[in-house]
């Protein structure tokens, strides 16, 4: 069982026996090998897979693993895992590309697969590949099948950091791991970095049975809220379902948005690294590209994607990036790919040593009056034809229009964004404006041409 569309752009996920079963998985298993010989790695090859907590994750990763064997691959099985450990796997272990078993934010009957080839994730046109080997069922056929090991990975990732940060006076600090991978692996991390926090919902649950594992929505953080408050702690910190993803509030409960939280880290950045490229994608705010030139660095809108976003750091040498979902990236002290648990000890490093509390360090950025993601729901096909339709309705004067990801119209006082999401069958808006009224008008300019097309 296979639906196309879970070839997204910059990964394969879907609804679990509705738009991929476990079986898929050992055909992707061996399309994987297949590209593997086709980008000439050499036989035998070996990579690492791990996986999430979904409860169908283990069936998935059987399969996969059959799939991977059978085709001559020798494989490194993590267990369950986070996803940046995946992506650690590829810089630490003797392996030449990994598949991380996830469904990430998305609800619980969801899962999917991100693969790295080497030490990058593939996207794009790569991932398309995959899915004509498996149309095309043009798979190698090896001479011996591969093997299957146990691989221990949570020592090395505590130790690779163990003496990389400088913590200043002890931080009071409320995790929320969401009952995603995140809990196997930031107790251990945060102890051997002598951060003192209290964790919630730490046991990974694949039904996850206290709230949605998106910690970019407020209304999944009402627990980690009143932790906070209640403890008078100086942040709360919450991840996804697979820990690439971050949302952070400060000691009063207010959710920052992704940008605001990577003004704090461009800030610590740019300190030591004046000039360096800094990449948004194109939901961030005006305040932040005018933030990171003001403190001397060069601010670039990129595509929305963790491996677009990762791609472009490399072709930049950005030191730190980030997008408003919560993906950030630092290649300062770290490898450059998107680690939500690596992301919360950096940030609780600059709390520590500064002394400061969020809005503090937020201090200079001008007030705007925006809103959050707003996610329309459609269909995969439907929500390409309707960005195509707004851009036909605006890209001509009098707006001023970036098509590098769907369109963002820009205004002198603000901005609207409309794309379509590269993970879900949803149109994403964002709108951002320097008074109250004017963010009114601006909605309602683009939200009316919006609901004739819906």
């Amino acid at each position: 069982m296979m639906n196309e569309e879970i070839f997204r752009e910059y990964d394969i996920r879907g609804v679990v026996d509705k738009d991929f079963d476990p079986q898929f998985a050992a055909i992707l298993g061996k399309a994987y090998a297949t590209y593997l010989k086709q980008n000439n790695v050499k036989a035998p090859s070996q990579i690492s897979v791990g996986y999430d907590a979904r409860l169908s994750s283990t069936n998935i990763c059987e399969f996969l693993c059959k799939g991977l064997t059978s085709s001559g691959v020798n494989v490194l099985n993590l267990g369950l895992i986070t996803t940046p450990l995946s992506y650690f796997s590829t810089f630490t272990l003797p392996i030449s590309g990994a598949i991380m078993i996830t469904g990430s934010h998305n609800p619980p009957d969801y899962n999917g697969f991100k693969i790295s080839l080497g030490k990058s994730t593939i996207f794009g046109d790569e991932i398309q590949k995959l899915k004509k080997i498996i149309l095309e069922k043009d798979f190698i056929k090896p001479a011996t099948e591969g093997t299957v090991k146990i691989q221990p990975i949570f020592t090395s990732y505590v130790e690779r950091y163990s003496n990389d940060f400088k913590m200043g006076n002890p931080v009071k600090v409320v995790v929320d791991c969401g009952n995603g991978a995140a809990g196997v692996i930031t107790r251990k991390l945060f102890d051997k970095l002598g951060i003192t926090c209290e964790i919630l919902f730490e046991e990974p649950d694949g039904r996850f049975p206290n709230h949605h594992p998106d910690p970019t929505i407020e209304a999944n953080l009402t627990h980690l809220k009143k932790r906070v408050i209640e403890t008078g702690a100086v942040c709360g910190i919450g991840f996804d379902g697979d820990a690439d993803r971050i949302g952070v509030m400060d000691h009063t409960g207010r959710l920052l948005y992704g940008d605001e939280l990577m003004v704090i880290f461009s800030r610590s950045v740019l300190a030591k690294f004046p000039g360096t490229a800094i990449i948004g994608d194109v939901k961030c705010s005006d305040r932040l590209y005018k933030d990171i030139e003001a403190h001397k660095g060069k601010a670039v809108m990129y595509k929305t994607g963790h491996s677009l976003i990762k791609s472009k750091m490399k072709e930049m040498g950005s030191l730190f990036s980030g997008e408003m979902s919560g993906h950030v990236f630092f290649a300062d002290r770290n490898y450059g790919y998107d680690d939500a648990i690596y992301a919360g000890a950096r940030l609780i490093e600059i709390l520590s040593q500064t002394g400061k509390n969020i809005p503090q360090l937020l201090e200079g950025l001008p007030p705007a009056f925006s809103t959050p993601e707003i996610r329309i729901d459609t269909t995969e096909v439907k929500k390409r034809s309707i960005v195509e339709e707004m851009r036909k309705q605006f890209c001509r004067p009098p707006y001023i229009v970036n098509e590098i990801d769907g369109i963002r119209i820009s205004f002198d006082d603000g901005f609207a964004l409309v794309r379509s999401s590269n993970t879900q069958p949803v149109i994403v808006c964002r709108f951002e404006a320097t008074s109250p009224t004017r963010l009114k008008e601006i909605r309602q300019l683009v939200e009316g041409a919006l609901k004739s097309l819906l």
